[in-house]
C-alpha cells in the first residue's frame, strides 16, 4: 500500500474503461494498493493514442517529465529504468528553416545558449535566457498548486504569487503566448519556434495565453527515448497491473455506462452483457460523455467539453522508409516561413498551402546507428471537425503536399507511403469517439482555459476521469496525473463511505474503450 492512503474495500472491481496512459496509471496506482482493477479497451494494444501504425509511431514518441513515471513505478515497488531502456536526448529537437538556417536546442542549457548566440548573435542568447528564466519561474510556481493538484487550487495559487510576486508580471496577464514572444525575441524565428510549443497541447500561439511559455520548461528539464517507444512503456505498465492481480481485457466495446440511483453501477457491453464495477474511471475524451455517446443519462457530465471549443487535430504519417536529406535527430521540425497563415487558415477550416511539418526519426536517439528502412512519424497540424467549414483533403493532396515540403529542404522518404500510413481527423475520431478529431481536448485558448478542463471526481457518485481531455491537460505525464488523481479520489471516496454500499458476484465481462484501438468504439 502507498504511503499515506487509506484501505479500500469494494465488492466489485473498479472498471477502467480505456487503457490509454491515464486509464492506466490510474489502474496501475489502485492495483498497486491492493484494490481490484480490470482494464478494458476495445484496442488490440494498451496505450490509447500510444500505438504504432505500419511499424512506426502514430502518436507520443518520448517522455518529458520522467520524474512523473518515476514515481508511479516507485509505489508499484519497481524502477522505471530497471524495467525499460530510456535514453536521455543531448539534442532536444533540431529546427530548419527554407532559408537554410539549422538551430538544435540542448538538454545542456548553455549548449542551447552557444547555438542561439551563433544563431540569432549576443542578443538573441540573452534574450534566450531571460525566456527560459521566466518559463522556469512559471513552471515551478504552478507545479503544485495546477498541475499536480487535483483541481486548480485558487488559494495554492495565491500562495505562490505571494511568495513570488514577479510571477504575475511573468504571467503576462491579458497577453498571448504570441504577444509575449513578440515582447522576447527580436529574431522572428525564436518567436516561431517557441511559439510552437502552444501545439503541443492543441493551440495557437496568437490565441494561447502567454502562461504555456512554461511549456519550454518541462521539455528544456528533459528529453527521453524509450526502447522499443511508448508503446513499450503501456506494455510494461499493463503487465504490472497484471502482475498485481488485475486484468487487462482487450477488443470488446463499451456502449454504455450503467447507474442507478445511488450511482455507477458497471458498464454495458456492445453484446448486451453487463459488467459489475464498484467504481468506473472513464479514460476517454469527456466528450463523449456530454454528448451522450455512452448514456443520455450521463450528458451533464462535463458539460463544457460539450460547448467549449475543440483543440487542434492533426494529419499524421506513420511510415518506414529510406531517409535522404539533411542530417536529421529523434525530434526534427521543418518550419514554413510565417507561422501566421498557417494558423488562421486552422482557425478558418482551411488546410495551409505550406504548412510546418514536425518529424520524429524514431530510430534515432538511441546511440547507434538507424537502420535504413527508418520508422517516421510526421505532424502536420489540422483543424478539429467542430470547425466549420471545414476543407477537405484528399489522400494524394496531402501526400504531395508533405512531399513538396520536404523537398523545399532537399528531403525526401522513399518509397512513398501508402493510404494506410495516413491518419486524418476523421480517423482520430473513429480512434477516440466524441473528441471531434481533436487529439488534445477542450481549447487551450482563453486566459481561463487551463481552469476549466473537468477534472477527476465527477458529480455521479463511482464515476472518475482520467486522460488528456481532464485536468492537468494533454501530453503524456499530464494524462498519467490524471490518472493518479483519480484513482486518489476513489480512494478517498470509498474510504468515506461504506464498503458495503451494494453487494454482486465478483467478476464480470472486460470491455472496451475508444481511446484506442484500430477498430472504431463507442467509448
Amino acid at each position: 500500500m502507498s504511503a499515506g492512503s487509506r484501505p479500500l474495500v469494494v465488492s466489485d472491481p473498479v472498471i477502467v474503461v480505456g487503457a490509454g496512459i491515464g486509464g492506466l496509471c490510474a489502474a496501475l496506482s489502485l492495483a498497486s494498493d491492493g484494490v481490484p482493477v480490470r482494464v478494458i479497451d476495445s484496442g488490440t494494444a494498451p496505450g490509447g493514442k500510444i500505438r504504432e501504425v505500419n511499424g512506426a509511431p502514430g502518436g507520443p514518441t518520448v517522455l518529458t517529465m520522467k520524474w512523473v513515471f518515476d514515481a508511479l513505478y516507485a509505489a508499484a515497488g519497481e524502477s522505471l529504468g530497471d524495467r525499460l531502456r530510456l535514453v536521455r536526448q543531448d539534442v532536444l529537437a533540431r529546427h530548419f528553416w527554407r532559408d537554410g538556417a539549422v538551430l538544435d536546442l540542448h538538454a545542456d542549457p548553455e549548449a542551447s545558449a552557444a547555438a542561439i548566440r551563433e544563431f540569432a548573435g549576443a542578443r538573441g542568447e540573452s534574450e534566450f535566457r531571460a525566456f527560459s528564466a521566466r518559463a522556469k519561474r512559471l513552471f515551478e510556481g504552478f507545479l503544485a498548486p495546477v498541475m499536480t493538484a487535483p483541481r486548480p487550487d485558487p488559494a495554492g495559487i495565491a500562495r505562490a504569487l505571494a511568495r513570488q510576486p514577479r510571477l504575475v508580471r511573468d504571467m503576462a496577464p491579458g497577453r498571448s503566448l504570441a504577444g509575449l514572444l513578440e515582447r522576447s525575441f527580436t529574431d522572428p524565428r525564436l518567436r516561431q519556434l517557441f511559439g510552437r510549443y502552444a501545439t503541443y497541447v492543441g493551440g495557437s500561439p496568437h490565441a494561447s495565453p502567454a502562461l504555456l511559455s512554461l511549456i519550454w520548461e518541462a521539455e528544456a528539464a528533459g528529453v527521453w527515448t524509450v526502447a522499443g517507444g511508448l508503446t513499450a512503456l503501456a506494455a510494461d505498465i499493463a503487465g504490472l497491473i497484471e502482475a498485481r492481480g488485475g486484468e487487462v481485457m482487450l477488443g470488446t466495446t463499451v456502449d454504455r455506462i450503467e447507474m442507478d440511483g445511488s450511482g455507477v453501477t458497471g458498464v454495458r457491453l456492445s453484446d448486451g452483457r453487463v459488467c459489475r464495477a464498484s467504481a468506473v474511471v472513464f479514460n476517454g475524451d469527456p466528450r463523449a460523455l456530454a454528448t451522450g455517446l455512452l448514456g443520455d443519462h450521463l450528458t451533464g457530465i462535463a458539460k463544457a467539453a460539450r460547448r467549449r471549443p475543440r483543440a487542434l487535430s492533426a494529419r499524421v504519417w506513420s511510415c518506414r522508409g529510406i531517409w535522404t536529406g539533411p542530417e536529421i535527430r529523434h525530434h526534427n521540425v521543418f518550419f514554413r516561413d510565417d507561422p501566421r497563415p498557417e494558423f488562421e487558415a486552422i482557425a478558418e477550416g482551411r488546410i495551409a498551402s505550406r504548412p510546418t511539418h514536425y518529424l520524429c526519426a524514431a530510430d534515432r536517439g538511441f546511440g547507434s546507428p538507424p537502420p535504413s528502412d527508418e520508422a517516421f512519424e510526421i505532424i502536420i497540424n489540422a483543424a478539429p471537425l467542430t470547425q466549420h467549414p471545414q476543407e477537405h483533403e484528399e489522400f494524394a493532396e496531402c501526400l504531395t503536399r508533405t512531399h513538396r515540403t520536404l523537398e523545399t529542404f532537399g528531403a525526401r522518404i522513399d518509397p512513398a507511403p501508402e493510404p494506410p500510413a495516413l491518419t486524418t481527423q476523421e480517423d482520430f475520431e473513429a480512434l477516440c469517439p466524441g473528441s471531434a478529431g481533436s487529439l488534445y481536448g477542450q481549447s487551450p485558448h482563453g486566459a481561463m482555459a487551463a481552469f476549466a478542463r473537468p477534472t477527476a471526481r465527477t458529480k455521479v457518485p463511482g464515476l472518475y476521469l482520467a486522460g488528456g481531455g481532464v485536468h492537468p491537460g494533454p501530453g503524456v505525464p499530464m494524462a498519467a496525473l490524471s490518472g493518479r488523481h483519480a484513482a486518489e479520489a476513489i480512494r478517498t471516496d470509498r474510504a468515506s463511505r461504506s464498503p458495503s454500499r451494494r453487494t454482486a458476484t465478483r467478476g464480470g465481462m472486460s470491455t472496451g474503450s475508444a481511446t484506442t484501438a484500430p477498430g472504431r468504439s463507442r467509448s
